[in-house]
């Protein structure tokens, strides 16, 4: 595996690197004063149109071998960033989180639901929903909606179902903790043919905003990462045309539903693990920072602690990036993807706990950056599933824990 950062990549991550500092660490500061998610309508979101974010990997190109994760980088000197590798866009996804990672995720552009689009889709999806983002003329949203009230990590449990009526499909059921899902031009939803059925019942739909029976939309309120909309939902006899189930048919008669998802989590763990080495990175900098300035350094104590979790933020990024390379050569990452995982929100909250401690009465004021990524990083250990989850994921594939 390589572990450097091709040119390309390096003036990207570079590039976020002076927006975060004079853009996203602001914005979401002022989100989290202002305790909501940034308009969909805010001029930020524009700014990143005209710098080429808010787009999807997608080349346009229908040919399996020409999508960014069907071929060896070794091979493919001309690939780009802004199409670019998984690894690319864990490098990109890291900086953007070092500045706030809630307005990451608030990010235009097609989300989580690009990756089962693009790995499942037939040539006419992806025309279809992911086309509009090759070249959008105002910032749009796609979303991504797996997590029930009932069902978290466990998404073998769902219980969202879906019925064939004809030439549609009626789909009843909620959904929790969607982001960006009121304002995205379509959303990814997965549902059951039957509840018995458990993970083999698995459907994946594209259903467009507007769709009569998708409704009851509520923004939930959150203890961090306020830049961005986690969104409930309902779906009440909401009939969807039949092409809107992702794939086709015979897909599923393989029994492929559960495991499309299971990719789709194997590709964003990794993403979601290098968001919390960048809000780690974050704490500790700041931690840092605040020792230097008390001039706390001196206690031997303090110094280990420190060095510590540098050595661990330096070791989940290798993981994360170990992960996204296999999945950039098409081979199986399932346990890198839930090492990294596991990995790096603890290392994240324990830098930032370590700051919290530093700080002492000052981080309880609430006016210290620290204080915001304590509050932040608490959801990278449960989103894309819990760290208890990953290593249950990671025993049954190591020593073939009994299912």
């Amino acid at each position: 595996m390589r572990v450097e950062l091709d040119e390309a990549t390096r003036r990207r991550v570079e590039g976020i690197r002076m927006l975060g500092r004079a853009q996203v660490r602001p914005l979401g500061l002022e989100a989290d004063r202002l305790g909501r998610p940034i308009p969909p309508d805010h001029e930020f979101f524009e700014l990143l149109l005209k710098i080429g974010q808010g787009r999807t990997r997608w080349s346009g190109e229908q040919d399996p071998a020409a999508e960014p994760a069907a071929r060896d980088e070794s091979d493919r000197p001309e690939l780009k960033a802004t199409i670019g590798t998984s690894r690319a866009l864990l490098a990109v996804a890291e900086e953007l989180s070092y500045w706030d990672r809630g307005v990451a995720v608030s990010l235009p552009g097609p989300g989580l639901g690009e990756p089962p689009i693009i790995g499942m889709g037939t040539p006419d999806q992806k025309e279809r929903f992911l086309r509009p983002f090759i070249d959008p003329g105002k910032p749009r949203w796609g979303s991504f909606a797996m997590t029930e009230p009932g069902a978290g990590s466990d998404v073998a449990a769902i219980r969202t179902v879906c019925r064939k009526d004809g030439d549609h499909w009626v789909l009843n059921g909620a959904k929790s903790f969607a982001a960006n899902a009121s304002r995205a031009d379509w959303i990814l939803v997965w549902a059951t043919i039957d509840r018995n059925l458990g993970r083999e019942g698995h459907r994946a739909f594209v259903i467009e905003q507007g769709t009569p029976g998708l409704g009851d939309f509520h923004v939930e309120k959150k203890m961090g990462l306020k830049a961005y909309e986690s969104t409930s939902f309902t779906m009440r006899d909401c009939r969807v045309p039949a092409d809107s189930l992702l794939g086709s048919d015979e897909h599923y008669a393989r029994k492929a539903g559960f495991k499309g998802a299971m990719k789709s989590f194997n590709s964003t763990r990794p993403l979601v693990a290098a968001m919390a080495v960048g809000m780690g990175r974050a704490a500790f900098d700041e931690a840092l920072a605040f020792a230097k300035e008390q001039d706390l350094l001196g206690d031997v104590r303090v110094r280990d602690r420190l060095e510590r979790i540098r050595r661990r933020l330096r070791v989940a990024r290798l993981l994360c990036w170990r992960a996204a390379w296999l999945a950039d050569h098409s081979r199986p990452n399932i346990v890198e993807a839930s090492m990294s995982k596991a990995v790096a929100p603890a290392v994240a909250l324990e830098a930032a706990s370590l700051g919290m401690e530093l700080l002492g009465e000052v981080g309880a004021r609430g006016e210290h950056l620290i204080e915001k990524l304590f509050r932040d990083v608490k959801a990278m250990d449960i989103v894309e599933g819990t760290g208890q989850i990953q290593r249950i994921v990671m025993a049954r594939q190591l020593v073939q824990l009994p299912r």
